[in-house]
């Protein structure tokens, strides 16, 4: 997206190949953005936006959606966003609120796709968001590049930051002061660029929490984002008592990179709640495999945003994690696990989300009995090689 932004060619390298990534750039290529492949790099050519001749469809990608929903009001652009039936239920309202009160002028089905924006006269506001939401941050600071007067965003945890970052480094006109951030139309292109993609963090836990997990257990995780806000995962793991240690660190393109080593040793159970929730919202359901294995209670409460992820993520993990013999209780908000439990193997229910398929995937590791994924397919929406990576470490 920010390469479209940019004026002339950006070479992307370590681009995921995940689903969620092809969505964005088929949206991208629909509204007149040229991007094709050099050998293992991804190039693309910024420039114009022009209204696309057939709705936009983001597939499974809640990311694509909302950023684009922001990033093309800011262009002046007349779309329509389509997705698959699990995005079609997930609600936009908190995307829609700030854009409409800087004049979007929209039609949606009750808050969810298919969502129609017109070419509209937007100008900047502060807004204060009622939650800690990278994408609604992002949606309103990419709407706000073509906005009249400035557009700052407030919120009350610091989400993650890479909008911020990326936007300083193409010369945008931005500042942060603390946990505002606000952007003013610029009257200048940004900068294209050339940058390596580092590691998804939460992509890697996976395999952090296989290594964990597994007794005798160790690996080393290369080049993986180290952004503060985005290794609450990786804190997370070293207040329960996981072995972790960082053995290498640099920065790259504004974002901190590293190398960690992971290894086995006891688990200790703790409690999250809504100021920790933000920084691991994408790991929660990994962290509950873990809390399986732990000593004792783990609590997880302020993470009703889970109930409305690529799937209902609280129910999915309780359901199948009280179908492997867990001693789980369901919040309205979270779970409460009591641990430890020796897990059974039996047939999960994925609900076509990615992030299930994995955690569950890697409880399999340490399960009596075989597990059956109903949908194993789903894990391509991030990260197609993931069961190879797997079985690649296994060896």
């Amino acid at each position: 997206m920010f390469a479209a932004l940019a004026n002339g060619e950006s070479r992307i390298s370590n681009l995921s190949t995940g689903a969620d990534v092809q969505s964005t750039r088929k949206c991208l290529e629909a509204c007149g953005i040229q991007i094709w492949d050099e050998e293992n790099d991804v190039i693309v050519k910024g420039g114009k936006f022009s209204d696309p001749t057939n709705p936009l469809d983001c597939g499974n990608s809640g990311t694509t959606t909302r950023l684009l929903l922001g990033l093309m009001a800011g262009q002046g652009i007349n779309a329509t966003f389509i997705g698959d039936d699990s995005l079609s239920s997930r609600p936009m309202n908190r995307i829609f609120d700030p854009l409409s009160q800087m004049g979007l002028i929209s039609r949606s089905n009750d808050g969810k796709l298919p969502i129609t924006i017109h070419k509209s006269e937007l100008t900047g506001i502060h807004y204060t968001s009622p939650v800690a939401s990278a994408q609604v941050k992002s949606a309103v600071l990419l709407a706000g590049l073509g906005a009249g007067g400035k557009t700052s965003v407030t919120e009350s945890i610091l989400s993650r930051n890479h909008t911020e970052i990326m936007l300083t480094g193409l010369g945008a006109n931005i500042s942060v002061n603390g946990l505002s951030t606000t952007i003013s139309k610029s009257n200048f292109s940004l900068s294209p660029f050339k940058l390596s993609v580092p590691g998804d963090p939460s992509t890697a836990a996976f395999f952090a929490a296989a290594a964990a997990l597994v007794p005798n257990s160790k690996i080393i995780i290369k080049r993986i984002l180290a952004n503060p806000t985005r290794t609450g995962f990786f804190t997370a793991l070293e207040k329960m008592g996981a072995g972790i240690e960082c053995i290498n660190q640099w920065e790259d393109a504004g974002e901190i990179i590293g190398d960690l080593k992971m290894f086995h040793q006891p688990l200790r159970g703790i409690h999250f709640d809504n100021n920790d929730v933000p920084g691991l919202i994408d790991e929660l359901p990994i962290i509950a495999i873990l809390a399986t294995q732990i000593q004792g209670k783990t609590e997880v409460s302020g993470a009703k945003e889970l109930r409305v992820k690529e799937c209902d993520r609280i129910h999915a993990i309780c359901k199948n994690l009280k179908s492997m013999g867990a001693k789980i209780e369901e919040l309205d908000d979270g779970f409460i696990i009591n641990g430890p439990t020796n897990l059974k193997g039996a047939t999960i229910e994925t609900f076509h989300d990615h992030r299930i398929a994995m955690a569950f995937t890697i409880a399999g590791l340490i399960a009596e009995g075989d597990i059956v994924l109903d949908h194993p397919e789903c894990a391509s929406i991030s990260y197609p090689e993931f069961y190879d990576a797997l079985e690649g470490l296994k060896q």
